[in-house]
């Protein structure tokens, strides 16, 4: 029989409403991992001291 491919292909990023996913390059090895990237949930704003009665 013949043997499996040496080669993963290529998948295409995925999309979501807060994340990215992405494949990465394969290692030496030939383990191939995938990074996601995340949007901010929430929105910072500086902090203001409140006004004196």
């Amino acid at each position: 029989m013949s043997e499996p491919p040496k080669t993963r292909p290529k998948v295409p990023d995925g999309y979501t409403r807060y994340a990215v996913t992405r494949q990465k390059e394969p290692t030496e090895k030939g383990f191939v991992g995938y990074e996601m990237i995340w949007e901010p949930f929430h929105r910072e704003v500086e902090y203001q001291t409140p006004k004196r009665p």
